[in-house]
């Protein structure tokens, strides 16, 4: 596997895709507002800017091989969070709050994509 050419953007995306799938932390640091010791401030709108507008992981995940993300694999599982985020964007459109998004019964996809992808990237 070919080492990446930015090591420090392809951390800050797996503290993104571990944020995204763990539901109990989303609670706590996004919804409550609680520090969990390494964060002192997290919330959804910081992933979706890193992985829509930061990077062209939403937009085009395989270019960022050899930059970000390490083979295929990776940029496939990428994908498939950015399908179930965008089609929650697409039924319920980005003005929710972070407590009325992981409540949609749609999140459970997300969750299940981010962990994917976090366990394949790390």
């Amino acid at each position: 596997m070919a080492d990446v050419k930015y090591p420090e953007m392809r951390t800050e995306l797996i503290q993104h895709l571990q944020a995204l799938s763990d539901v109990e932390y989303q609670q706590r640091v996004w919804v409550l507002g609680e520090s969990d010791g390494a964060t002192e401030h997290d919330e959804f709108d910081y992933a979706v800017h890193y992985i829509y507008d930061d990077t062209r992981l939403a937009t085009d995940p395989a270019s960022t091989i050899g930059t970000i993300l390490r083979s295929d694999e990776e940029a496939g599982t990428v994908s498939k969070l950015v399908d179930a985020i965008d089609m929650i964007f697409q039924k319920y459109g980005t003005k929710l709050s972070d407590a009325e998004y992981i409540q949609l019964p749609e999140w459970d996809a997300v969750l299940k994509a981010a962990k994917e992808a976090a366990s394949l990237i790390q």
